[in-house]
């Protein structure tokens, strides 16, 4: 089984703005992919899916982006997943807006949706898809920055992105190691 997070705030408020990347990206995921069950459990909305013979649970936890470790803890002890099984997609300012990049383990950096993850999974060890985000325009805090919503085209940028790596959960179904999809996609 294969546990695919994307972080985010739920909330109306919240829809396009670039600390939901990560939900955006999901949805394109969703969308390509499809759901044969949604149910909304440990403090997620969670679609199940199956793609070449393999589960595949997309997440949007609805804890808030700060304690997202709290709902993925839970998912991953309910369904047994273990570590290698998972991956986060979030936002990173630290790219521009149409940079992404798959990467294996690492720190926070200051992220706090994976400061929480790596609280209570208790391990930095886990695999991400960062979506580049950009840097707050000058005289922006970067609280602001990323709670803020994102130009038309750079909305479409984060989609046109998204769609563009979505055959990395048919790679990673087949078999496929996270060291190779980061080989392929990045």
């Amino acid at each position: 089984m294969k546990l695919i997070v994307g972080l985010g705030n739920y909330g109306s408020q919240y829809e396009a703005t670039r600390h939901n990347a990560g939900w955006i990206a999901l949805d394109q995921l969703i969308e390509k992919y499809g759901f044969t069950q949604q149910k909304n459990e440990h403090n997620s909305i969670i679609f199940f899916s199956t793609v070449n013979n393999e589960k595949v649970l997309f997440v949007k936890p609805q804890t808030y982006m700060n304690n997202s470790g709290i709902a993925i803890q839970a998912i991953m002890h309910y369904y047994k997943i273990e570590i290698k099984d998972l991956v986060i997609l979030h936002d990173e300012k630290d790219f521009p807006v149409g940079k992404n990049q798959f990467k294996m383990n690492g720190s926070a950096a200051g992220h706090n949706g994976i400061k929480s993850v790596i609280q209570y999974l208790g391990t930095q060890n886990f695999n991400r898809y960062r979506i580049g985000i950009g840097q707050p325009e000058q005289g922006w805090k970067i609280i602001d920055w990323v709670l803020s919503k994102f130009k038309p085209e750079e909305l479409e940028n984060i989609i046109l992105a998204s769609k563009s790596i979505s055959n990395f959960v048919n790679d990673w179904t087949k078999g496929t190691t996270f060291q190779n999809i980061m080989n392929l996609y990045n």
